[in-house]
């Protein structure tokens, strides 16, 4: 499959790529589009796919036989899992049917490989207002250049310096919903970077984590996304931003050049993340097909 990337460069407002997610707006972005297409099906990881920390083999692959790709519009159908699976369609277009065509194919497919859900993403330029934007997550960019930003507010920790560190595995347990019991699991196996935390009177109030660098396609260091949560408890008390500040100051010692994260639009993290100077690089919508 070769892409005419003059079709696509015009109406992809945001760097995505499928199975990819966002990506820095230097890279080679039709190289990346054949790469993801090229190791469909293989279960093959990229070298600079952020998702091989979870998994020895990629979980989505594009359905590279029901691409559709012309002037008007690019359909790039991907498949998540088997049986009880997702299939999503990633609309490159700005004709007034690319969605409702994204839709259909994404139910079409869904049939044929018996995937329980499907699903049609789509992509808004970064000056879009912000209620055409609501539901969807917003891409934002950190550069290192600009430096760390300013130091946390409260002392931030490695999870192993921690006095007592069986308090993490109580944390973990109750924002088990956000992700923190699997991440707890990769720790205790000893195959994640480090994970940052701020106490209150001796207890885990919130955690970052995990610190990791990977290289990108254009061989630039990055700081990956992390899991990054505070109790219900302790919101509103300035710790969040205090274990922001800490990440941040970690990716800028350990040399990233940036980062980039999806933050759910008008949530917590996107506030936070605004409020410390990252750009935004676009939205991603999805919904039901």
């Amino acid at each position: 499959m070769r892409f005419h990337w003059g079709w696509i460069e015009p109406v992809m407002p945001v760097p995505y790529v499928p199975t990819l997610g966002p990506v820095h707006q230097g890279d080679p972005l039709s190289d990346l589009f054949e790469a993801v297409v090229e190791i469909a099906g293989t279960g093959r990881f990229l070298p600079y796919d952020k998702d091989s920390r979870w998994s020895d083999t990629k979980p989505e692959r594009v359905l590279v036989d029901a691409i559709e790709h012309d002037q008007r519009q690019t359909l790039v159908p991907t498949l998540t899992g088997r049986g009880a699976g997702t299939v999503k369609v990633h609309v490159y277009g700005s004709a007034p049917d690319s969605l409702s065509a994204g839709a259909y194919l994404a139910r079409k497919l869904a049939a044929v490989h018996g995937a329980a859900k499907a699903r049609v993403v789509w992509f808004l330029a970064p000056d879009q207002p912000e209620p055409c934007a609501q539901g969807a997550t917003r891409v934002q960019f950190k550069d290192f250049n600009d430096g760390p930003g300013q130091a946390p507010d409260a002392r931030v920790l490695d999870c192993k310096q921690l006095p007592e560190p069986e308090r993490f595995a109580v944390f973990a347990e109750l924002m088990a919903a956000d992700g923190f019991a699997f991440l707890y699991e990769q720790m205790r196996a000893g195959t994640v970077g480090p994970v940052l935390t701020v106490l209150d009177e001796g207890r885990v109030a919130g955690a970052i984590g995990p610190m990791e660098m990977m290289s990108d396609p254009s061989g630039r260091a990055r700081l990956l996304p992390q899991y990054f949560c505070v109790l219900p408890e302790y919101r509103g008390l300035g710790y969040g931003r205090a274990l922001w500040r800490g990440a941040m100051h970690w990716g800028h010692l350990h040399g990233a050049a940036y980062q980039l994260l999806q933050t759910e639009v008008g949530g917590a993290s996107d506030r936070l993340c605004l409020a410390e100077g990252l750009t935004s690089l676009g939205f991603v919508n999805q919904r039901t097909a």
